[in-house]
């Protein structure tokens, strides 16, 4: 007889978060409003209810979420070592084997880092509010 645990709510919401901190932190600093709007009409990285049974368990759900914030830390580092591909690479696979849409190789953040000029983007979360 084997125990699984299964997956709790707030691993749900701590994946969703993190996708929306893709869209709204990591994104805007590769790609153009277009671009990104794009992605969302092709579900990159959609969690909708199949995918949280496709990672029902703990221990699926934490690597989800491990993966998530590696490729996180590997994108917002100053610079795109090429060292950090094969470790892209490997974590891009495993959110694949859970059924998320995630077509991106390491190359294309490389390239687009160097061509992307600092730009506003309507993904990007405010740094500030204007209270009147």
């Amino acid at each position: 007889m084997k125990i699984v645990f299964a997956s709790t709510p707030s691993q749900e919401e701590e994946i969703n978060g993190l996708v929306r901190y893709i869209y709204s932190i990591v994104f805007p600093l590769y790609f153009t409003d277009d671009e990104i709007s794009e992605f969302e009409d092709l579900k990159v990285l959609d969690t909708s209810v199949q995918h949280f049974e496709d990672f029902s368990t703990l221990k699926d759900a934490f690597q989800v979420m491990a993966s998530m914030q590696t490729i996180i830390s590997i994108l917002e580092s100053a610079v795109l070592h090429d060292h950090y591909s094969s470790l892209f690479e490997k974590n891009v696979s495993n959110l694949q084997e859970f059924g998320l849409f995630f077509p991106f190789d390491f190359d294309q953040f490389v390239e687009a880092k160097n061509m992307k000029n600092s730009m506003f983007s309507v993904y990007t979360k405010a740094a500030n509010e204007l209270l009147i």
